[in-house]
């Protein structure tokens, strides 16, 4: 969320912002400048009154001391009573109108992040491994899995649903091992702590990372409370989590951190659950794009001054996964209008799937500033300052282990259609160097 004080200063720069990501300042903000007036016009009238209904106390007391009647200043007291809970009332609709604007309103992107409006307009910033040469055609990882018995779609609708999957045999342990090396690479070589989050949320919690209220649509809600209403955010409702991002920022809600405990660094392996409400015939292909799929994700509670640091390392820490698997990827700077909503600044990053002859996203890694934090609640104490300060909070995934899944396959992929295992993955694999027909 932006804070209320730089939107009424910098109006027109968040006007132009707004516009670089292709939103309608118009519709985000409405009439600011009418809204923000009458809230404060509102509060001043009562603190206006409040003042005059404590000057009338005093003197109340004063004129009873002396004798004096004070039937007609006890009436205008009582007067001022009522318009004070009419002004209260007023004043509290006002903020709370204002509040539910602020909470629709994107962040803003950093001075860097390029103008555009899709992903075409994303820039690549690097490049890191040669592109795999097959004496074969290569095949999607759909059909390999299909054949070698580790991948199992048709079950997985019967079960579910479209966008599910059943992973048998070594496609399960290969899924297995995947997370348990990002997450001994994360904590014992990149210095995160390990941390195991719930798997269902409330909305506060969603609120807080920015899901809610914009995204409700694409998020899976149990159904053991009262409808979502916007504006509503509560602690007993409960919803499937659609990243690990937002139980893990939500560990310091309404919280104080001391200056001495920053960076907190965490990674977290969760399923993950999204309904793809907009997503629609889009990647019906494979495991691409899943109702449920497992991810390790990365977290930072970081100061102001140290985030644009840690977002680089943040980055680095997901391209080493790929780097140590040996599969190639590209990271690209994204451009303002595909920028995430709460993100100032994104990184993605893209590996290369030879049987689709494309890269894909298997990374988001990205510096939200204080926006999360201020939606959420998580200050720090600078040492040495009484005043509080929002904490900056950064995440990436580290990597999303579905897809990861399908690059290896895609990319390690032998002409007998078996696959043979990355050196990195052999020990969380029992050894196992090959998968051949049958899945073993």
């Amino acid at each position: 969320m932006l804070d209320l004080g730089y939107v009424r200063n910098n109006l027109e720069l968040v006007e132009q912002k707004l516009r670089m990501r292709g939103a309608d300042p118009a519709m985000l903000l409405g009439d600011f400048h009418a809204l923000d007036a009458a809230r404060r016009s509102a509060i001043t009238r009562a603190e206006q009154l409040k003042a005059r209904r404590n000057e009338l106390s005093q003197l109340v007391g004063v004129r009873k001391r002396a004798g004096e009647d004070v039937s007609a200043l006890m009436e205008e007291t009582r007067s001022l009573k009522d318009a004070l809970d009419g002004l209260d009332a007023e004043a509290s609709a006002l903020d709370e109108k204002m509040r539910q604007s602020l909470a629709r309103i994107p962040n803003l992107t950093r001075d860097e992040v390029p103008a555009g409006r899709s992903e075409e307009e994303n820039r690549v910033v690097r490049t890191w491994g040669a592109l795999p040469e097959f004496a074969f055609a290569a095949r999607p990882h759909w059909e390999l899995g299909e054949e070698l018995g580790i991948l199992d779609l048709e079950r997985a609708t019967k079960l579910s649903g479209a966008r599910f999957a059943v992973y048998k045999g070594a496609g399960a342990r290969l899924e297995r091992a995947l997370i348990g090396f990002m997450l001994d690479q994360h904590t014992m070589q990149h210095g995160y702590t390990e941390v195991l989050p719930p798997f269902l949320v409330n909305s506060q919690s969603l609120f807080g990372t920015g899901q809610l209220p914009k995204f409700a649509d694409d998020l899976f809600r149990c159904e053991d409370g009262q409808p979502f209403v916007e504006g509503e955010y509560r602690e007993n409702d409960h919803w499937l989590i659609p990243t690990a991002e937002v139980p893990v920022t939500n560990l310091y809600r309404d919280e104080i951190l001391d200056e001495s405990q920053l960076p907190i660094c965490f990674a977290a392996y969760t399923p993950c659950f999204r309904a793809e409400a907009g997503a629609a015939g889009r990647d019906t292909r494979g495991i691409i794009r899943q109702h449920q799929f497992e991810k390790v994700e990365l977290v930072k509670f970081v100061r102001p001054e140290d985030s644009d640091a840690e977002h680089e390392k943040l980055t680095r820490d997901a391209e080493r996964i790929l780097e140590l698997l040996e599969l190639p990827y590209r990271r690209m700077l994204i451009c303002a209008g595909d920028t995430g909503f709460s993100s100032a600044k994104t990184y993605d990053l893209e590996v290369w799937l030879p049987g689709q002859e494309a890269y894909r996203e298997i990374s988001s890694c990205s510096n939200f500033e204080g926006f999360q934090a201020r939606r959420a609640n998580i200050r720090y104490r600078p040492a040495g300052k009484g005043k509080t300060e929002f904490v900056h909070t950064l995440n990436g995934s580290g990597l999303a282990v579905g897809r990861t899944w399908l690059a290896v396959v895609e990319n390690y992929q032998q002409a007998d259609g078996s696959i043979v295992i990355p050196a990195a993955l052999r020990p969380y694999m029992h050894g196992m160097e090959r998968i051949t027909a049958n899945g073993k």
